[in-house]
């Protein structure tokens, strides 16, 4: 592993926010923290260079383990019908799921995790709550999905994953998060967390666009643009998580492509996948580590330490 971290030298710590301001996400990218999520997004990226959803990869008990938990996750759903009310978005029953999962994430990470790693739950906790929404403002959006990728990271950092797992954990656990936060999104009309509006790449997800891009490095048959048909998207959505992405926009967007997604029809001109994933490698950095809007929610702990 080319992260930097002493397992045994690890004693738990909740994490706290660190960011307020733009002088603090100017200290923010030189700290561990900051170096351990980019290491963990470029590894992450390389594990899937070419490979298709469905392709066999090592499933290890670990990995097993957190597909086990996202489906209890799922199932607690039906517990929380949303409430008849007339407003357009944000949807109240939302609350009562999180709250839920706020009271009882020690237990569902007690059987989430090996036992060596349950001191490390307060933690590890923080992060994945962090993962699906804010109760509050009923939103949901980038810096979510950073939360939970910063869970899986720290699950790799203490042993939980290995190398041979980081397929699995970007196809398997990965793809089956974002079908989970798909579901919350809808069911309750989360509003979009940080949007930029119709400029922004997607209301919801970013990481799938990056590590979607590099499953499609050099594929004979696919090029960008190929984004633009949507017969091809619905083809290749259950394979690629880009397709898959695209799909879920045109779910639960009306009107044509160009015109509510106006940024992701300009990607479809870039002329390989290749320099996709470079740029939207780029992207996620400026739209996301290094925006305080987004970033100033991301707490810090012994895993992600703010120095």
């Amino acid at each position: 592993m080319l992260v930097q971290f002493n397992r045994t030298e690890y004693s738990p710590q909740v994490p706290t926010k660190c960011i307020f301001n733009q002088n603090d996400v100017d200290r923010f990218v030189k700290t561990k923290a900051y170096t351990r999520l980019i290491t963990f997004i470029d590894l992450f990226n390389k594990s899937v260079l070419g490979k298709k959803i469905s392709d066999p990869c090592h499933i290890s008990p670990q990995t097993e383990r957190i597909l086990q938990m996202l489906e209890t996750l799922d199932v607690w759903l039906d517990e929380f019908p949303p409430l008849e009310n007339p407003q357009r978005f944000g949807n109240k029953a939302f609350r009562s799921w999180l709250n839920k999962l706020e009271e009882d994430y020690g237990s569902v990470l007690k059987t989430a995790l090996a036992e060596d790693m349950h001191a490390a739950i307060p933690e590890l906790g923080a992060y994945l709550v962090g993962g699906f929404g804010n109760g509050t403002r009923i939103d949901y959006g980038s810096g979510h999905e950073l939360s939970f990728f910063a869970f899986l990271c720290g699950i790799t950092m203490l042993g939980g994953f290995t190398e041979e797992d980081y397929q699995a954990v970007v196809l398997r656990v990965f793809v089956r998060y974002l079908e989970l936060v798909r579901k919350i999104q809808r069911r309750y009309t989360l509003e979009p967390a940080g949007s930029h509006g119709v400029w922004g790449l997607d209301d919801h997800q970013f990481l799938p666009y990056m590590w979607g891009s590099a499953q499609l490095i050099n594929h004979s048959s696919l090029p960008p643009k190929s984004v633009t048909d949507k017969s091809i998207v619905d083809a290749y959505a259950d394979e690629y998580m880009y397709y898959r992405c695209i799909q879920y926009i045109h779910e639960v967007k009306r009107g044509p492509f160009h015109e509510h997604s106006p940024l992701l029809h300009d990607i479809s001109a870039v002329r390989t996948w290749s320099k996709v994933n470079t740029g939207l490698a780029k992207m996620y950095v400026a739209e996301v580590l290094k925006k305080t809007p987004v970033i100033q929610h991301f707490p810090f702990g012994a895993l992600f330490p703010f120095d």
